[in-house]
């Protein structure tokens, strides 16, 4: 069975995973950019100076989108490229960047769907306090104006932010990715405060300032937790696990998704978050919670637990269990487990913005590239959720991560997630065998899974 009419096939990207051009043309440094200068930060000292060079080549890239078959193609802005010290005078070659990748999708009928923030900060902003600034959200919403002025008469379909759970766990907590921070919890309150601030004063500026009618949400990580049985007792357990807060976390799912959705703090929040004497008052929620018109969700995989007489306990899986070259677990099932938890407890229409693996792929002697596991992979995780559409889950389309091999942050060039194969040092592109697969899904609108 075919999925339902008007479903969005496509494939997405990130700014700084593909762009280059770090300095051209009166770009600013973003904090990315600095962090891949810090001895040990980035996999063998990787950077994203010229990563898939897509800043030159948006339009043979936007070529092989056709190629692909894609209906839509998502992308995020460079907010240092478009303001290179984040605030002030804009930079109009930047700007100019954008219409033309715009007008280049839409001559081709590809649907534009931008995301703002997709972890490139300014450095500039950053020098200035970043996220722990009380001006940071006023910042946001001051960028996101330009964007919704400049660009906002052809596209409308936006995204705020992607996975602040990373930005700011991965970023500021655990210093892993940019800017390297390792904040306490009182801090991390503080930035979480700003960045769900940022969110919904950015919703507002879309709200007002973009030409034409427009669908607005954010991608955060799509977490979930698969029952290891459909006893209720397991399944409340899955659903409980993402939805009450017991510990300090920055990957909590309702400390993300409850503040912009439904208005309220997670449960649990005060008894977690209370004793580092940071709020989150009324009137912030009343700014955070902005009508949305869907719900971006990126999903990869998920933890599986059971409910026993002390609580809940996680199960590990098995040695030998399969796993992407993330080290990722694969959980296809774990798909129809997100899109219904979210589904029943944020009632909102579902994107899914991300979904893709990263496996060892390379240039055959034929000239081809062959990656079974990726279509293996995505077929059968396409299979979960149409499962989920045909129990009346409203999901609308499925971007495909991603569009083509790029900087995989921390990991620099070692893991390849695309449909499309780069070579780094000629960036010459090659569909992959899960490529023209992913045409013949579009073709069919899900029938030949």
């Amino acid at each position: 069975m075919a999925f339902k009419d008007g479903f969005v096939w496509g494939v997405a990207t990130a700014s700084y995973q593909i762009e280059g051009g770090w300095q051209d043309d009166g770009k600013g440094p973003s904090v990315w950019d600095a962090l891949c200068r810090r001895p040990g930060a980035v996999f063998q000292g990787h950077t994203g100076d010229v990563a898939c060079d897509h800043y030159h080549r948006y339009a043979e890239d936007a070529d092989l989108l056709t190629r692909l078959g894609a209906k839509a193609y998502r992308f995020s802005v460079s907010w240092p490229r478009v303001l290179p010290q984040g605030v002030g005078k804009a930079n109009e070659p930047g700007l100019a960047f954008y219409d033309r990748l715009v007008d280049t999708l839409l001559e081709r009928g590809i649907e534009p769907y931008l995301t703002l923030f997709h972890w490139d900060y300014p450095l500039a902003l950053y020098h200035r306090g970043g996220w722990l600034h009380q001006d940071s959200p006023d910042w946001f919403a001051d960028y996101t104006r330009l964007i919704a002025e400049r660009l906002g008469d052809r596209v409308g379909f936006w995204m705020t932010q992607n996975e602040p759970q990373c930005y700011l766990g991965l970023g500021h907590v655990t210093g892993n990715h940019a800017p390297g921070l390792k904040l306490g919890w009182g801090e991390f309150v503080t930035i979480h405060r700003n960045s769900l601030l940022a969110h919904g004063k950015s919703v507002q500026a879309i709200r007002a300032y973009a030409k034409r009618p427009s669908q607005i949400s954010f991608a955060p990580v799509g977490s979930s937790t698969i029952p290891a049985s459909l006893d209720s007792k397991d399944v409340d357990a899955a659903r409980d696990r993402d939805d009450v807060l017991t510990h300090p976390t920055c990957w909590h799912r309702a400390l993300f998704l409850d503040p912009p959705i439904l208005g309220t703090l997670p449960k649990g929040f005060d008894e977690v978050f209370g004793k580092y004497g940071v709020t989150i008052s009324d009137d912030d929620l009343r700014t955070i919670k902005q009508p949305l018109d869907f719900l971006g969700l990126n999903y990869y995989s998920s933890q599986r637990v059971r409910a026993t007489e002390n609580g809940v306990e996680r199960l590990e899986y098995p040695e030998g269990y399969p796993q992407t070259n993330m080290g990722w677990p694969v959980t296809p099932e774990g798909f129809y487990w997100m899109v219904k938890q979210h589904w029943e407890r944020y009632g909102l229409p579902i994107l899914i913005t991300e979904n893709g693996m990263a496996g060892t792929d390379w240039v055959s002697d034929d000239g081809a590239v062959h990656d079974p596991q990726r279509i293996d992979f995505t077929r059968k995780y396409l299979r979960e959720l149409k499962r989920a559409m045909d129990e009346g889950m409203d999901v609308r389309g499925y971007l495909h991560w991603s569009f083509m091999d790029n900087f995989e942050w921390a990991e620099g060039y070692s893991k390849r997630f695309g449909l499309v194969h780069v070579d780094y040092q000629t960036q010459k592109r090659t569909i992959k065998d899960s490529g023209h697969w992913y045409r013949t899904v579009i073709e069919a609108n899900g029938a030949n899974l």
